[in-house]
């Protein structure tokens, strides 16, 4: 039976550059390795024809070689024989977890190293106040975790004994099965992967090595940080199994929101009302701030609807690159309740300017308890 073109096996042109080759062999020993289809043969026979066009076609002479003369100029390396090299499959760890678990190797290409597991890493959400985001602060937050057990340094083996290697893998932590010209490699059931067995466990922690804790944490919160920005705190994970390093901790922040500002990035944005003599005339009011209330000059004719930029006073940047801006929204406080006098008044004025200046325009209801008596209120 003749045998089948290697580029066409792997779907790629003639012309294909070595990413192309690669990338479309990593997509094709994913679809086909034996761990996704067990028991299928035809599977098996494609992922190691796969396997064969990748080992003549990644390699620079082979396939200068073989585009050439074709299979014939190839000798023992078309057939899967001696030219073939089983280490084309190291380096794929995004492969099923790693197909250089097939043949027993780690990522560098060496043999893998059984042991401890790293800890995994737990996740806290922690909801602050907008004036800490803003200004930043420390906490402390209670996190229940696994921890290394103390009696017996989280070897899980009881007092004047100590682990061996398990009997079922001889240490390494994988079993192994030959499958024609490649092995597949396997996590040991007996040990958990660990290559460790625990012959008289220890009684606090029952062999595992590791106890269920509660463990205080403290926690800086650095000023401007946002909503669903996370906080990495390395080691403050579960502890690693057999003196392995611990996973890490990550708080998720939420900040609640503020009766008055309202954050987009860095910058800030709210609502100042203005008095109708004040917006005609010009005039200063004050602004809230982050640190408090600051005067700001009205310019005369300014309209409701009108944004003003107080540049750097917004919020922080977390990084620690400057400031971003408040920007103010000129509300217009029309006055509710007018006294007979302040009517005619009024009149009298609207009378005096000219008839687009005199048109009505809807009035929106103010609170009676002026906006500064909030904010106030809000800082204290």
């Amino acid at each position: 039976m003749s045998k089948r073109d290697y580029y066409e096996i792997l779907e790629v042109e003639q012309t294909a550059t070595d990413q192309e080759i690669k990338s479309s062999y990593r997509r094709l020993a994913l679809k086909y390795h034996p761990d996704r289809n067990p028991g299928v043969k035809t599977a098996e026979d494609q992922f190691k024809e796969a396997a064969e066009a990748y080992a003549v076609l990644a390699d620079t002479d082979k396939r200068h070689l073989y585009d050439r003369f074709g299979h014939a100029g190839l000798g023992a390396a078309a057939t899967g024989g001696a030219g073939f090299d089983p280490s084309v499959f190291t380096g794929f760890e995004d492969i099923l977890g790693g197909l250089g678990d097939i043949f027993g190797r780690s990522e560098s290409g060496g043999r893998r190293r059984s042991g401890g597991s790293r800890g995994a890493d737990l996740r806290y959400d922690l909801e602050i106040s907008f004036e800490e985001s803003a200004q930043g602060t420390e906490t402390s937050i209670q996190i229940p975790r696994q921890e290394a057990c103390d009696t017996c340094k989280g070897s899980g083996a009881a007092a004047g004994s100590k682990p061996k290697a398990c009997p079922q893998c001889q240490g390494r932590g994988q079993l192994r099965y030959q499958q024609g010209f490649f092995a597949v490699a396997r996590t040991c059931g007996n040990c958990g992967g660990t290559g460790r067995f625990v012959g008289t466990p220890c009684n606090t922690c029952r062999g595992a090595g590791r106890v269920q804790k509660s463990r205080k944490i403290t926690v800086k919160i650095p000023p401007g940080i946002a909503t669903d920005q996370r906080l990495r705190l390395s080691g403050e994970g579960e502890g690693g199994v057999g003196g392995a390093p611990g996973g890490d901790l990550y708080v998720v922040v939420h900040v609640q929101p503020h009766e008055f500002f309202h954050r987009d990035g860095n910058d800030l944005f709210c609502q100042v009302p203005v008095a109708f003599p004040t917006a005609a005339l010009g005039g200063s009011v004050l602004i809230p701030t982050l640190k408090g209330e600051e005067p700001f000059t009205v310019p005369e004719g300014t309209q409701s609807g009108s944004v003003f930029k107080l540049r750097g006073k917004g919020m922080p940047d977390v990084g620690g690159r400057g400031q971003g801006d408040l920007l103010v929204t000129v509300v217009i406080n029309t006055p509710s309740k007018l006294s007979r006098e302040q009517k005619k008044l009024i009149e009298q004025l609207a009378a005096s300017l000219p008839e687009h200046d005199a048109s009505p325009t809807p009035r929106g209801e103010q609170n009676d308890r002026g906006i500064f008596d909030r904010v106030r209120d809000i800082f204290g």
